[in-house]
């Protein structure tokens, strides 16, 4: 039996309908807070489960008779080190075989402060003494997607990232990878990216391209960026983190040339003129 956490998310549900290709969906168990919006976004036949990472005693019995589990992080920043360790614990004490976690990429080496969270939790998988396998994802494009139309708007993108690569992917490569990893119970640390790298200016640069304006990246200190993040609505943690994640990718931190991804799910990663090209007919 398969369970995965946080299935109605925008992760969550896609590794949910990957890995229904790849088994029965009446082995998928969805762990989630709310029955009502599963039944909305999952496919039928999937078991559906109550828990909440915040009441831990609805964890283990929402894991009983799983085998595999796919736990992905917790959007919750200030708390999800207790939340994943609650759930580890969860999972041994249910008997759980295997574990599959979504972390970032370079988890042990990162300078991104985002990497702290994970790297305490690949600790916890590894002392739980569960086989296991550590997703080490680079960010998702939709991240990007997301600030799209504020590009259009201003007609610039700013950002803190210098001329660092960043090997972006969709969502829907890593859940693809994720529902692979875990049905095949493949274990090992996964270095995660898409197979074609780009540099903030070569973003704007395709953006540019497919809208037929001249849109540049205009490159700023990290503080810089976290102000003007602030300045456009953000709250200060956010934007804080933001701006530390670009200083990370000037320094290598999201960069991943070694194509596994693209392996995991056997075809080559989405293009990111592609991810471009749909973000633009949606904005």
């Amino acid at each position: 039996m398969y369970a995965v956490t946080g299935a109605t998310g925008e992760l969550g549900r896609l590794a949910v309908a990957a890995l229904a290709k790849k088994t029965s969906p009446d082995q998928i168990v969805a762990i989630v807070r709310s029955a009502d919006k599963a039944a909305d976004v999952l496919p039928e036949g999937v078991e559906i489960r109550i828990a909440d990472y915040d009441q831990p005693a609805t964890l283990a019995p929402a894991l009983d008779g799983v085998t595999h589990l796919l736990l992905i992080s917790s959007n919750d920043l200030q708390s999800r080190q207790r939340q994943h360790r609650d759930v580890i614990e969860a999972a041994k004490s249910a008997g759980v075989a295997f574990i599959a976690y979504t972390s970032i990429l370079k988890a042990d080496t990162s300078p991104i402060g985002l990497a702290e969270t994970h790297r305490d939790t690949e600790a916890a998988i590894r002392e739980s003494g569960i086989s296991h396998a550590m997703l080490r994802n680079s960010w998702y494009f939709e991240n990007y997607l997301a600030g799209l139309p504020t590009t259009l708007e201003h007609g610039v993108m700013i950002g803190a990232a210098g001329d660092g690569r960043i090997s972006a992917a969709t969502r829907a490569d890593y859940a693809e990878a994720a529902a692979t990893v875990l049905a095949n119970g493949e274990t090992g640390v996964f270095e995660l990216g898409g197979d074609t790298s780009f540099t903030m200016s070569e973003l704007a640069a395709e953006i540019s391209r497919q809208t037929g304006r001249d849109i540049p990246y205009k490159d700023m200190s990290e503080s810089a960026y976290a102000d003007a993040l602030q300045q456009a609505g953000l709250p200060a943690p956010v934007a804080s983190m933001l701006a530390d994640g670009d200083a990370g990718i000037a320094k290598g931190a999201l960069h991943d040339d070694s194509k596994t991804l693209s392996r995991l799910i056997g075809r080559p990663t989405t293009p990111y003129s592609t991810s471009i090209a749909e973000g633009l007919r949606t904005s």
